[in-house]
């Protein structure tokens, strides 16, 4: 990430010829917001004087005390590059900030920093994430509402012609490229009009921040292409779901604390301490990673998601996999979490989770080198094997029961998301689906 000071970004807004500056931000359900301001007021955005009413933001204050500043982190700063037709529009990525100037307990993105500040209590400087984010892509129809026809026909790593998506892939990676992203891969993915684009790890708070500047992007440039992008966990039935893999390691300065070229398969006892307290606490931060009634149809047997609590380094059917790099580039990837999830909240519970199992001293279990969809269910228990909760239901009993899930997340951010899921999953609950329909119209 470029370091800017306030002179610097004075100077490129004027290089580049902005008009308008977007004051971006999260709520706690992952939904970017924005204030959108003139070049003119930039002095009073960069003195942190712009404030907006948090009473009108899913999750975060009452109408009494509603006032909130737009702190713009500097170094974010961004110009979009699909803007130039109607004068150009950047960016700054913000945090909340109470007006006594503390901050606000309801922002994502300050309650990651406030997770940050225990790892630092633990020796270690920095939480890197690799995210793995999956799209699929569906036609617009006339109204430019989006419909359920695919674009391809293509597979894991097709090319044109079954890859129809390629041109659209290829132009969003170019805008991301423009807009300082290092693209590492990209490619389609298992089902059709699914895909994949993978870019550079880095620290945990740029990295969340790339994942929703990243989303914006895709679906900006798909609705050129006469396409919508949906990062919804699971669109069709009977074809792989989309996940968002995250590969996270923790640092001392340059030293890859995860790595320990001595040990056995060269994860170091901090790794494995890590791993056991991620494994402990799944179940309980599953609500968060996949914090949709949807993200439930992903998680099932036969799709390649993981639905079982085990790891290896060995096969892709655990929760969590080893990929065989070593040295800087050790790491774990947890496999469940998907891309409906706020990331700042989701990597928040990830690494406080991992941090207790360090705190603790815990031992992971025996790895699984095993398919484990192929396993029965008394092999399972046999191996000491959990599954993840079912339904989103589920999975907001087994947060409600999760002390060390909670405390990532803070009162104010845990109350007002179980309040919120809870609605969403009664609303679905009490829902009549089109198969109940089918199944018991004519049946009963």
């Amino acid at each position: 990430m470029a370091k800017y000071t306030r002179d610097d970004i004075k100077r490129l807004v004027e290089e580049k010829e902005v008009k308008y500056i977007r004051l971006q931000f999260t709520d706690i359900l992952g939904t970017i917001k924005n204030v959108e301001i003139p070049v003119s007021q930039l002095d009073k955005a960069l003195d942190n004087k712009m404030m907006f009413d948090g009473s009108s933001i899913e999750g975060f204050v009452r109408i009494e005390e509603s006032d909130m500043y737009l702190y713009p982190d500097l170094d974010t700063f961004m110009v979009f590059p699909w803007t130039a037709e109607k004068g150009k529009v950047a960016r700054f990525i913000c945090d909340i900030v109470n007006p006594d100037g503390t901050p606000f307990a309801g922002d994502p993105r300050s309650n990651l920093k406030r997770v940050l500040a225990n790892m630092e209590e633990l020796g270690f400087t920095s939480f890197n994430l690799g995210p793995e984010p999956e799209f699929f892509l569906f036609k617009l129809d006339q109204k430019g509402e989006p419909t359920l026809e695919l674009n391809d026909d293509g597979g894991y790593f097709d090319l044109a012609p079954t890859d129809l998506g390629e041109n659209c892939r290829r132009d969003i990676v170019l805008e991301l490229e423009e807009m300082g992203f290092e693209i590492e891969a990209s490619h389609h993915e298992v089902a059709p009009g699914q895909h994949e684009i993978d870019f550079k790890y880095a620290n945990v708070v740029e990295a969340c921040d790339n994942i929703q500047t990243f989303k914006l992007v895709v679906k900006t440039i798909a609705r050129k292409h006469g396409l919508h992008a949906t990062f919804m966990p699971k669109p069709l039935y009977g074809v792989n779901g989309s996940g968002m893999h995250c590969n996270v390691s923790l640092f001392r300065g340059k030293e890859n604390a995860f790595f320990d070229e001595k040990a056995e398969i060269g994860l170091s006892e901090t790794a494995m301490q890590f791993m056991a307290g991620v494994l402990a606490h799944v179940q309980g931060f599953t609500a968060i990673t996949n914090p949709t009634v949807n993200s439930y149809k992903r998680l099932v047997p036969g799709y390649e998601a993981p639905c079982y609590v085990a790891w290896s380094a060995q096969n892709r059917s655990p929760l969590i996999r080893v990929p065989a790099s070593r040295g800087l580039s050790t790491r774990i990837e947890l496999r469940s979490v998907d891309p409906s999830a706020n990331p700042y909240l989701a990597l928040a519970v990830i690494l406080e989770s991992g941090l207790e199992g360090i705190r603790q001293k815990m031992t992971p279990p025996a790895a699984i080198n095993r398919n484990i969809y192929i396993m029965s269910e008394e092999e399972r228990k046999a191996n000491g094997i959990d599954n993840l909760p079912a339904s989103l239901s589920d999975a907001l009993v087994a947060l409600e029961n999760d002390e060390v899930v909670k405390r990532a997340l803070g009162e104010h951010i845990y109350a007002n998301f179980r309040e919120a899921k809870e609605i969403e999953f009664d609303m679905f609950r009490t829902a009549v689906h089109p198969w109940e329909r089918e199944q018991y119209m004519k049946m009963y």
